[in-house]
Order: structure tokens, then C-alpha cells, then sequence
């Protein structure tokens, strides 16, 4: 679903600017990516107003920070909408709290633990007439759309999906990804498949799969997956989180015209050898930005495919178990 705003007249368009120029906004789970991402991207918004936040630990600097999701709905200031950033094998609860009392939510990938909790949540959306996104960075990548026009109409003779990354960097001494629920090596690999869903012109199904799992944990460090495309074309997908160096995530299309390159995370594209973009990544501005017209608009965003994608590997993928992971 995706749905903007209706056209306005100059007039609604300064209602709708005053709108969400007065959104105050708190973030749940105030750790790396939300000091990171978020933080500085609601700050640069121009519609929202960080004015809260739930943190065990350290919170942002001169804002109220509240040890629980309820003290902050019943004790903390006034505000309109949440920023969920907790693990997902917590998120649900937070989230459900929230839209219950009337708050719109911005859900950081995955959205979830499960599929079902996440429809779960589209139902108490509505129900409670608030907007739900859950969103996927990556696919607001500086080379996404350029990609996806160009590959539009083209025929694909193959896809390949690479995503490795060093996790002791990226996620260091954080212990839930290795648990149930916590997703292991597809916790960043999801930004790949959501990358690819959205550059793709055919939409993808798993077909097999192999996890290796580490002995000493319940989550891949490493996965391998193929996928078919509705018009047959093979799409392969590898994830490493024991990757060394400089991190590999690119997209790979090779055509009867040439071969797309779309890497670093899909900040550059290159196009039979010419670089057509290289730049900074600005996703979580988009993500604020993607945000704000859709509680304008009365909408919710519910896109659960990459989620779906990594359920289908933990149900029919082949389990290895590989040596022990030590922090």
C-alpha cells in the first residue's frame, strides 16, 4: 500500500504543513540505530518534534527518558506518534500499547518477531483509526528508483543478491539477534530483500535454502537462498555476518543490454561500467518524511514481504551447524 497525499489547493497545503510541523513524535528504544538514524533524522525533519523517549540505558540529551512504555503513555509529556526501535521479540507489546492509546507508530525493520503480530497490529491500527509503517530503509537507497526504471521492461537473464558485513561491527555485544526471534545474519540481510523487492520488476518466492547456524547460538550467521521470479529468472541471495574488510551489499541484474550494479548498500549504481550515483544514504529522512504524509493522509503502510521472505527460509531452508560464534 502505497498511498500519499490527495493533490491541495495552496491553501490545504499550508493546513497540511501546519499539521505536521506540529507532530510531536518519542522514540522507543533509544539505542544504536535510534542515536544513530533516527534521532538525527527527526531533528532535520521539519514535522516532527522529538520530545520523549523509553531507554534502559542512556536517552537522548535534555529530553525526558522513561524506563518503560507505560510510564511514558500514562507520566510523560504530550505527544502524536512513536518510533519503535526495541528488538523485535519485544516490539509487539510496545507497539500494541501504543496504538491502543491513540498514537501513530513507525515500526524499524523487521517489524516483527512473526507475520501474525504484525497483522495484529494493522487490525489495532485501524481499529483505533492511527497510521502504521513499517518501514524498509534500504529501499530509500539513492540508487533504488533509477534502478528500478531502468530494469523495467528489460529481460533479466539473472539476479544475485550479496549482503555480508562484519556483525562484531554492526551489532556488537547485542545478544537478542542470536535468539528466537531475533533473526541472526537476516536481521541486515532483510535490508537486501527489501532492496530487491523494490528494484525488481517480478516479484521473487523462495524455492530452497541453507542456514548455518553457529552451535553455541539459535540464529544464522550465514545463509544461502534461491529464489524464482515470476517470469523464471533466478534471483541468488547470500548473507555472510563473518564477512572481513569493507562490507559487500550489492545487487547484481545481468541483461541482453548490459549489467546493473547496484552496491554499497544502494548508495551507488553503476550501469555497463558507468557510475550514474554515489552518494550518502539519506533513508531515514525519506522514512520521516514517508511517515508524516501517511498520518496526513488517514493511511498505514503494512508491507511484510521481506519478513515473509526470511519466514520461508526458517521454514523449509537446511539447517548446518557451523563452529561457535564468540563475541
Amino acid at each position: 500500500m502505497n498511498v500519499l497525499p490527495p493533490e491541495k489547493t495552496t491553501a490545504d497545503q499550508a493546513s497540511f504543513e501546519g499539521l505536521i510541523s506540529a507532530m510531536k513524535i518519542a522514540i522507543i528504544g533509544f539505542g544504536k540505530i535510534a542515536h544513530d538514524e533516527h534521532a538525527p533524522a527527526i531533528a532535520e525533519s521539519g514535522t516532527f518534534s522529538l520530545v520523549a523517549a523509553v531507554s534502559r540505558g542512556k536517552g537522548p540529551a535534555g529530553l525526558p527518558c522513561f524506563q518503560d512504555v507505560e510510564t511514558l503513555l500514562h507520566s510523560g509529556p504530550d505527544f502524536d506518534a512513536v518510533s519503535i526501535c526495541l528488538p523485535p521479540q519485544v516490539r509487539f507489546d510496545a507497539a500494541a500499547a501504543a496504538l491502543s492509546a491513540g498514537k501513530h507508530v513507525l515500526l524499524e525493520k523487521p517489524p516483527g518477531a512473526t507475520l501474525g503480530e504484525v497483522a495484529q497490529l494493522g487490525r489495532l491500527a485501524e481499529a483505533n483509526n492511527v497510521s502504521l509503517y513499517t518501514s524498509w530503509h534500504s529501499r530509500h537507497a539513492p540508487g533504488v528508483e533509477k534502478a528500478r526504471i531502468w530494469l523495467s521492461g528489460r529481460t533479466v537473464q539473472r539476479f544475485h543478491l550479496s549482503w555480508c558485513e562484519d556483525v562484531r561491527i554492526w551489532h556488537p555485544d547485542q545478544q537478542w539477534i542470536w535468539q528466537p526471534g531475533g533473526m541472526g545474519v537476516f536481521d541486515t540481510g532483510m535490508n537486501g530483500l527489501a532492496l530487491a523487492e523494490a528494484v525488481l520488476p517480478q516479484s521473487f518466492a523462495l524455492k530452497s535454502a541453507r542456514l548455518d547456524i553457529p552451535e553455541n547460538r539459535f540464529a544464522p550467521i550465514a545463509a544461502g537462498l534461491d529464489f524464482t521470479c515470476t517470469d523464471g529468472t533466478g534471483l541468488r541471495a547470500d548473507f555472510n555476518w563473518s564477512h572481513s574488510g569493507a562490507d559487500h551489499k550489492a545487487l547484481i541484474a545481468e541483461t541482453a543490454e548490459g549489467m546493473l550494479i547496484l552496491d554499497k548498500g544502494g548508495e551507488r549504481l553503476v550501469i555497463n561500467g558507468q557510475c550514474l550515483i554515489d552518494e550518502p544514504q539519506r533513508e531515514y529522512a525519506a522514512i520521516y518524511n514517508r511517515f508524516s504524509h501517511l498520518i496526513a493522509a488517514g493511511e498505514s503502510d503494512i508491507d511484510t514481504t521481506p519478513l515473509a521472505h526470511v519466514a520461508d527460509a526458517f521454514m523449509i531452508g537446511e539447517r548446518k551447524t557451523v563452529e561457535a560464534f564468540e563475541d
